[in-house]
């Protein structure tokens, strides 16, 4: 893992390079965490990735709210002061039009790293950056071959930059993981995405993993071992097959 610091438009952001044991080159991902931060659990999953052939690029999309220590996911939520604090304090800078003025920098940053493969490059992300990962394919357009998501929240919303309304842009293949029981992506909200995708021609796959909101990251009330290891099934699979 190597530290970097990325200049943005609005600030410098920390981020973390993975890549594989090798010389390269290979295919570029762009990883957006998910909603409760840079922490050891986060990382874990960028270089688990990496390990499956890629160049990972994890940003701290919360740089813009100072350093922070690692939060806690079993607890971040279980008080209202906890909660506002999140949200406001970390969620509202980490806004899509802010994530997607910095991703100019993240995915200029990632295609100029030692090793990493010319071409399109993909996204992934979880929870919030499930959300992130979508919008970047509806705002960068051809640059991105495969944007995934998994447990992402507000994929249907009535916002300019909601998934389903970019998806005229996009020109990636779209994958999306939904959980059950999860209020911040429901069923009606899968019926949307997928028929606003199927009317603009995206290729996707869009399917709901038996596990609650959260399931992928090990430090979450929610992780669910079998169902992380489907997504690791999963995502290097599809990376492989529209990268190399």
């Amino acid at each position: 893992m190597d530290k970097l610091n990325i200049l943005t438009a609005d600030g410098e952001a920390r981020a973390f390079y993975f890549t594989p044991n090798g010389s390269g080159p290979w295919p570029g991902v762009l990883m957006y965490m998910d909603g409760i931060g840079i922490r050891p659990a986060v990382l874990s999953v960028a270089e688990r990735l990496s390990s499956y052939g890629f160049a990972v690029l994890l940003p701290d999309l919360f740089y813009r709210s100072g350093r922070y220590r690692p939060m806690n996911a079993k607890t971040i939520f279980a008080t209202p002061k906890s909660r506002t604090k999140l949200f406001t304090k970390f969620f509202a800078p980490a806004n899509p039009a802010n994530v997607m003025k910095d991703s100019r920098a993240y995915i200029k940053t990632l295609k100029n790293l030692p090793g990493v493969a010319k071409g399109p490059i993909a996204t992934t992300g979880y929870c919030l950056g499930g959300k992130m990962s979508l919008v970047a394919a509806g705002t960068f357009g051809s640059k991105i071959a495969l944007a995934a998501s998994f447990h992402g929240g507000g994929l249907v919303t009535e916002d300019k930059l909601s998934p389903h309304r970019l998806a005229p842009k996009v020109k990636a293949f779209v994958y999306v993981g939904g959980a059950i029981e999860d209020a911040s992506f429901t069923e009606a909200d899968k019926r949307t995405l997928k028929a606003s995708l199927k009317a603009h021609r995206v290729p996707h796959r869009v399917e709901t993993y038996h596990a609650k909101h959260g399931w992928v990251m090990p430090d979450h009330l929610a992780y669910d071992p079998s169902m992380a290891e489907k997504h690791w099934r999963v995502l290097p699979k599809l990376l492989h097959k529209i990268l190399d």
